[in-house]
């Protein structure tokens, strides 16, 4: 009866590493695309970083040339 036993344990051993394996496998698959997500994510806040700096930069242009209206047709307070 000791011999079944001992067969008994090393099934169950035999099925849990098994049920490991596959996680592992199952787990790297994951992690894999995990870091391609996160990779686009990273990407594409660069590219809104850059948007955004561009839309600045037209903004501040914009405001010049309307400060530049405004002089020319006297148009600022005369404290200013």
């Amino acid at each position: 009866m000791n011999a079944d036993v001992e067969n008994l344990v090393l099934d169950q051993l035999r099925a849990i590493r098994g049920d490991i394996g596959d996680l592992r496998r199952e787990f790297r698959t994951e992690l894999g695309d995990l870091r391609q997500r996160v990779s686009s994510i990273e990407r594409h806040l660069v590219n809104l970083q850059s948007d955004v700096a561009l839309v600045h930069q037209r903004l501040d242009h914009v405001g010049e040339r309307c400060e530049r209206i405004e002089r020319r047709l006297e148009l600022t307070d005369a404290t200013a």
